[in-house]
């Protein structure tokens, strides 16, 4: 049996693809908070705004491609049982050829009843005012927003428990519950974070290489290295150790 890997990616990962982070805009769109756009209050308070806005993400995302990190995590697939848990409510991982994917925030190529989040479907175009669903609620992005539970949580806590590796790319860890799942791997797993302000993350990280070492385990691997250029190298480095 190929060894697991489990990786958990973040918005850095598809800045890459030129889809743009709250971080960068200051966490604000057209002058609106990202508490107006992304929260239960936020729809509550006005429907039609949090419809454009998402609409307007669902029109950008057809415009933009894959990027190389995204097709090395794919050729991963050659020598590892590879699982994704990303962030991103996108479809780049998919579009790049990875088959075994978890969004913990949502897809915004699907749209759900606001009153049942179990009535859901493929969604491509945009959702207009006053649509709905078969149950008579509004339809809604198919989204996790801020305040929110995430109903994957468990899913991707599960897999992170059968890691042999534990990869983390274009994420800072400072958004949870995702961040914690880097303390739940197994003791034997090899653990590398990838991303471009690792300085900063290991500042948050080192208590729990700290405590992984103590029980024998691997500590964590910090490459300060975008995906797009990290990946393909780690990819690189994965096909000469394995021939």
């Amino acid at each position: 049996m190929p060894r697991t890997l489990v990786v958990l990616t973040g918005a850095g990962m598809s800045a890459e693809s030129g889809v743009p982070t709250f971080r960068d805009s200051g966490g604000l769109w057209e002058n609106h908070d990202v508490m107006e756009v992304a929260s239960p209050e936020g729809w509550q308070a006005n429907p039609s705004l949090v419809q454009r806005f998402y609409n307007e993400r669902r029109r950008q995302m057809k415009t933009v491609q894959p990027n190389a990190g995204h097709h090395a995590l794919a050729a991963m697939e050659v020598f590892f049982d590879v699982h994704i848990i990303t962030q991103n409510i996108d479809n780049l991982h998919e579009r790049a050829g990875s088959s075994k994917v978890v969004h913990l925030h949502g897809e915004i190529f699907k749209r759900r009843s606001a009153g049942n989040p179990d009535l859901l479907e493929d969604w491509d175009g945009d959702i207009e005012d006053g649509a709905l669903a078969s149950d008579g609620h509004p339809w809604r992005p198919d989204v996790v927003w801020f305040g929110e539970a995430v109903p994957r949580m468990g899913d991707a806590l599960d897999l992170t428990k059968t890691a042999d590796l534990f990869l983390v790319v274009g994420t800072s860890l400072a958004v949870y519950p995702a961040a914690s799942l880097i303390g739940f791997t197994p003791p034997h797993a090899q653990r590398l974070v990838m991303d471009p302000m690792v300085a900063e993350i290991g500042e948050r990280v080192p208590e729990l290489a700290m405590a992984s070492l103590s029980d024998g385990s691997p500590g964590i691997e910090l490459r300060a290295e975008t995906a797009a250029v990290g990946l393909p190298r780690l990819l690189e480095e994965w096909r000469a150790a394995h021939g």
